[in-house]
């Protein structure tokens, strides 16, 4: 598979844009840097603002893109809340940057040992399976439970406050918590659910 600044030089040679979506990457130099034209990214994920989109890349590219907004863009625009909302965690995420993968271990190390002690329950932590510098927590249970991950997930989604996991695996079985944006109360908080869950 390619590299980026690979695919960048057969787009040059192809006199095309290179346009990269970058989804939830954290880094908003290194694809531009690399020789893209236009890099997209979700301001809903790593950049943990509203539901969103960001747009970088050359002047002339990105007036492509604003084109949209008279188009077929149109219908999918979002309102001035999500763009102010999208701002201000973008200035805040070049500010502070993002949480370091020492300090997630950290933090998720006590709570996959909480899980640990549930009945059914077993945790581990787990790298991001693209290799960035991201932990999980990644949760399975046994068949004694009499629940499947499937309505473990439910019921977490089912209380007030509603709790979403991560659940590319729940097909096998598995759930994985990321907790970049939890606090040590809502981490709590999600220990008593489970608890409460696997004891009924």
């Amino acid at each position: 598979m390619l590299s980026v600044k690979e695919a960048a030089e057969v787009a040059r040679d192809a006199n095309l844009p290179l346009i990269v979506d970058a989804a939830a990457e954290q880094d908003v130099y290194t694809y531009i840097e690399q020789g893209a034209d236009l890099v997209i990214y979700s301001g809903a994920k790593a950049f943990e603002g509203p539901s969103s989109g960001l747009v970088i890349g050359k002047k002339k590219y990105v007036e492509w893109i604003r084109l949209q907004n008279k188009g077929i863009g149109r219908a999918m625009k979002i309102g001035k809340e999500n763009i102010l909302g999208l701002a201000a965690a973008v200035e805040l995420y070049l500010k502070v940057g993002p949480e370091a993968g020492e300090s997630i271990k950290k933090r998720l190390a006590p709570f996959i040992e909480a899980v640990n002690q549930l009945p059914y329950a077993k945790a581990e932590m787990v790298q991001d399976s693209a290799g960035r510098d991201i932990y999980r927590a990644q949760v399975s249970f046994d068949a004694d439970a009499g629940l499947t991950a499937n309505e473990v997930v439910e019921e977490l989604q089912g209380g007030s406050p509603a709790i979403y996991t991560r659940n590319y695996q729940l097909n096998n079985g598995i759930i994985e918590f990321d907790v970049r944006s939890v606090n040590q109360e809502e981490l709590e908080l999600i220990i008593e659910r489970l608890e409460s869950i696997l004891g009924s």
